[in-house]
């Protein structure tokens, strides 16, 4: 199941790169006002199929064994929404004086608005041998969370298209993102004896939708020949996206691993991993609705289309170095406790 859950995700990076390169080559297509529609098919259809599967696939049932570990789940979640955003703010502060394309800062601060991934950061932890439910409990809530969240970090940060109202802005947001959710998890409760049995393939069926979105942002930007970005900006936003990852994760790493934490070895891996990974999958949706129409949409949406890959690859390499870690703390523990 592992193997296949990294082919697909393999498949799906090469189709990222298919994606932009297909705009590249013939953005009327894509472009609004094209042959596909995106104004309709991809701002509310695309958007809406996403969130719909994600209520089918959300398995809020396994939840509950994880709810009472009250003090992890707020520090992921206080990080992820809260303290990274701000920090990132304040990195960009300090980058603003850099020849770095602008609309590209302002995708490093999209990448810090983000919430988690419902399925990366699980993954991983397993991987690792951490606490899966408190990741499983984490990526889902902060999911939930980031619909809310996320879209007001946003505007906060960042503003919203000038032609998009901001009450327009909620009520596109209610009726794409919450209510195929809603709708998507009273589907599960009927036919969840059928999902477990067949397990449908949720994940293509996001990662299809959500090229087409990629596709579509790409092609308005190609079709906009005022809009050009340099190799210089691209490789430091490549360089900054693993600077951020790595630090965090040592952030994150040095706080749970305190004396007086009260945090496990198992309890460390999630919380290194739920708290700095990032939704693409949420969060390409969310930005095609607060900036839609805004001509540097996908500029905005690079740094993301980064983040992901990286997050991905980084969680990979370190697995073994992880996991030989806990292993090793979780024998000491074992070793300090006093024999009957």
């Amino acid at each position: 199941m592992r193997l296949l859950e990294r082919m697909r995700k393999e498949w799906f990076m090469i189709g990222i790169v298919l994606a932009i390169a297909g705009a590249k080559l013939e953005p009327s297509i894509g472009m609004n006002g094209g042959p596909l529609k995106p104004e309709i098919t991809v701002s509310y259809i695309a958007v809406a199929t996403i969130f719909f599967n994600s209520g089918l696939s959300l398995n809020t049932e396994e939840l509950t064994s994880a709810l009472v570990h009250i003090k992890l789940h707020l520090f992921i979640q206080i990080f992820t929404l809260a303290f990274f955003p701000a920090a990132v703010w304040l990195f960009l502060q300090l980058l603003s004086i850099t020849p770095i394309n602008e609309w590209l800062l302002k995708g490093l601060q999209t990448v810090g608005c983000m919430p988690p991934p419902v399925s990366s950061a699980v993954i991983l932890t397993k991987a690792v041998g951490g606490n899966e439910a408190a990741a499983i409990f984490n990526s889902a809530f902060g999911s939930f969370l980031g619909i809310v969240v996320t879209p007001l970090l946003l505007l906060l940060f960042l503003g919203s298209s000038s032609s998009v109202p901001f009450t327009s802005i909620f009520s596109q947001l209610f009726m794409t993102v919450v209510v195929p959710l809603i709708i998507g998890q009273i589907v599960r409760r009927y036919i969840k004896d059928w999902l477990e049995r067949k397990q449908p393939p949720f994940g293509a069926v996001s990662s299809s939708v959500l090229l087409m979105i990629i596709y579509t942002t790409f092609c308005d930007t190609f079709s906009n020949p005022s809009i050009d970005l340099d190799k210089f900006s691209l490789l430091l936003v490549l360089f900054i996206i693993c600077s951020i990852q790595l630090s965090f994760m040592l952030l994150t790493f040095i706080y749970s691993t305190r004396n007086n934490s009260g945090f496990t070895p198992a309890d460390t891996v999630a919380v290194m991993f739920c708290s700095t990974h990032k939704s693409l999958t949420l969060g390409i949706p969310m930005l095609k609705i607060v900036f839609a129409g805004h001509e540097y949409l996908s500029l905005i949406s690079v740094p993301l289309l980064i983040y992901h890959p990286v997050q991905i690859l980084l969680g990979s390499v370190l697995v073994p170095t992880i996991k030989s870690w806990m292993v090793s703390r979780q024998k000491g523990v074992k070793l300090m406790r006093p024999t009957v």
